[in-house]
């Protein structure tokens, strides 16, 4: 299977039908996956901690926006049996949680992508944000996709609200910190360039505005590890919503 690394947005981002049809295509040509592992910018949890293996409750991790976000519903089966390969994957301390539903960063793209709700999903926490253990983590998580797993890390390419004016388009021209730092990402996957990629508070121009915290950020570098030693990246979705870069990959 392949391995997704996504731009989730707000929950109002499922208004935006050019983004629910990318994802919506997207999904489409993939190969239909025996079940997800989701690794959300929303959920940080130590030790790695994995969610409910059953189905309950969404988690609506936000708040001030209109009832109707809080009225949607994801009703995808638990996936027990990859909770016991994760937790003996990752080789170190595993919790579990099994009140925890999926957060937006999961199930926002999920009910674009497989709607019916039909393949089972398990989120698993991120127990740091070191993108060096990030990446190990993947690595060891790697083994999955060879029994149909498609391993997704959801966040955001670029990420900061204090600079996000809602008063203006969608679509307007991004600030400059955030188109340079979605360039220079773009052109490091596109060479592979794990070490820089993993480096980029040090690498990247305007990183600290980009993301003045990282956990947008972080679920990328779970991502590139379980991609280790394949070929470069797919942009699947770019541009940008509110100033912030949409920019989603697929490592084949």
């Amino acid at each position: 299977m392949p391995v997704l690394y996504l731009g989730h947005g707000a929950p109002p981002l499922a208004d935006d039908e050019r983004w629910t049809g990318e994802l919506a295509a997207w999904s489409a040509a993939l190969p239909r996956p025996e079940s997800i592992l989701v690794v959300s910018a929303h959920w940080e949890n130590d030790p790695l901690t994995l969610g409910a293996t059953r189905t309950v409750p969404l988690t609506y991790d936000f708040r001030g926006f209109p009832q109707r976000f809080y009225d949607v519903t994801y009703t995808a089966p638990g996936a027990p049996d990859l909770a016991a390969d994760v937790a003996k994957l990752v080789a170190e301390p595993v919790a579990h949680d099994e009140d925890r539903g999926l957060d937006h960063g999961a199930y926002v793209p999920l009910k674009e992508m497989y709607p019916d709700a039909d393949v089972p999903v398990l989120q698993m926490s991120m127990p740091t944000l070191d993108p060096r253990r990030l990446f190990e983590i993947g690595r060891r998580l790697k083994p999955l996709r060879d029994q149909g797993v498609l391993v997704v890390g959801s966040g955001f390419m670029t990420h900061n609200l204090s600079c996000v004016d809602l008063g203006r388009a969608p679509d307007h021209l991004p600030p400059s910190w955030s188109a340079e730092f979605d360039d220079w990402a773009g052109r490091a996957l596109a060479a592979g360039d794990v070490d820089s990629l993993l480096d980029f508070a040090h690498k990247a121009p305007a990183a600290g505005i980009a993301h003045p915290r990282t956990e947008h950020l972080a679920p990328l570098f779970v991502a590139l590890g379980a991609s280790a030693d394949r070929d470069a990246p797919t942009t699947t979705v770019d541009g940008f919503w509110y100033g912030l870069s949409k920019r989603s990959v697929q490592f084949d």
